[in-house]
């Protein structure tokens, strides 16, 4: 049963809108009149033009806050003794977005029509991720839906605490670097020339500071666009660059060795596998099929080659530990935790404390290199500014100096 999004007004005046199954735009209007409503819009939600938008590059989405909400209060109506079909008409009532409204109107309209969860959020991958319909799939065929669906609420809400702390950390080393970059660009590009001027035009011998910081300075009102173009240009290059596979497998192997950044890719990457691998596994996922999915969710190109390796000895009979164990990349804490699961017959849960540990070297590292950047920024900055202030106050010294 197709859903469509309405507009109508009600007996006082008023205007009301939302969304309804109905067999047709006909149907619709006339259940619309039955409710004591006037139809002024009925259209229907198409789920062909929605695919084509979801290809956009600036398409709407669910965002990472509107998907763990979606999957926790679906996993908490089912758990409620629910039936799915009235648990998305529950959903649709509470969603206050247009496009969230829209989405779940055309999930419902397809289960209304008999299809699966799954086979239906399948046909929206910008919004569910393959990690994601392939966890619903496994709940569907165990029937434990609602269990997955509680478990996966709490998987994207980590993974979403987890980033949160991340982008938090940066933030302020960030804001630092932006604002300290514009003071002196301002200083060299005007307070300088104006100040330092005056003391040119007396013919007075400059001292080599404030020579050097006038250099700079005309370096900079010259020719700063044009470096600020040639930066741009150069980035947009190594952008296309990296789209070769050869030179990105190249520059991912470089960051997981780079001096202070190398760890906190490796964490970063780990924390993901571990968690991914531990709620799939978990779920009933098989395991090649698990490691395909974690493997999806890597960063780093280097990491997942690594992957791709151990999939294919676990293929051939290996266990995960032994697999693992022959790529550098991965912690050994991570190997005797997953050597313990196997033994144990526990290995989601061992997965899951592997996770846990590394998402908290993640944010020590995190706030490591945030706390190393906050003082090097600033002191950097004192450096610079005070170079400019001497460079302005030595002339008016030199002058003072001559008067008396």
């Amino acid at each position: 049963m197709p859903a469509f999004r309405y507009e109508a007004i009600l007996a006082d005046g008023k205007s009301k809108s939302g969304v309804m199954n109905s067999d047709s735009a006909r149907a619709a209007r006339a259940e619309l009149r039955g409710q004591g409503l006037t139809p002024i819009i009925v259209d229907q939600i198409s789920n062909e033009g929605k695919n084509k938008h979801d290809r956009s590059l600036f398409a709407d989405k669910l965002s990472a806050n509107e998907l763990s909400l979606f999957t926790r209060q679906l996993a908490s109506l089912l758990e409620a003794g629910l039936p799915l079909e009235q648990s998305f008409s529950a959903l649709l009532e509470q969603a206050e977005r247009v496009y969230v409204r829209d989405l779940i109107a055309s999930i419902r309209s397809e289960i209304i029509g008999g299809r699966s969860l799954s086979d239906v959020l399948k046909q929206h991958p910008r919004d569910f991720a393959e990690i994601y319909t392939a966890l619903v799939a496994s709940g569907e065929q165990i029937g434990q839906l609602s269990r997955v669906l509680s478990q996966l609420a709490d998987f994207i809400e980590r993974r979403n605490a987890l980033v949160q702390k991340v982008r938090l950390a940066f933030t302020y080393p960030a804001i630092v670097t932006v604002v300290a970059f514009a003071i002196v660009i301002f200083l060299l590009a005007y307070v300088v020339p104006q100040i330092v001027s005056v003391f040119a035009n007396t013919k007075q011998q400059l001292p080599l500071l404030t020579v050097i910081m006038l250099a700079v300075s005309d370096f900079v009102r010259g020719y700063g666009v044009i470096i600020a173009v040639v930066f741009s240009v150069g980035f947009w290059i190594w952008m296309q660059l990296l789209k070769n596979s050869g030179i990105k497998m190249r520059w991912h192997s470089w960051l997981l060795t780079a001096p202070l950044y190398g760890k906190f890719e490796r964490s970063f990457n780990t924390s993901r596998f571990a968690s991914t691998l531990a709620i799939t596994i978990g779920s009933g996922v098989p395991i090649l099929q698990a490691l395909q999915t974690s493997h999806d969710t890597l960063s780093n190109v280097a990491m997942r080659e690594q992957v791709e390796s151990a999939t294919t000895a676990v293929r051939e009979g290996v266990s995960l530990a032994r697999a693992l164990s022959n790529h550098p990349y991965f912690p050994p804490m991570l190997i005797h935790m997953i050597r313990a699961g196997e033994v144990t017959g526990n290995l989601p849960e061992m997965l899951g404390r592997a996770a846990d540990a590394q998402q908290l070297e993640l944010e020590r590292r995190a706030l490591t290199i945030a706390g190393l950047l906050e003082p090097v920024l600033i002191l950097v900055m004192g450096v610079v500014v005070l170079l400019i202030v001497l460079a302005v106050l030595m002339p008016i010294i030199e002058i003072n100096q001559l008067v008396r």
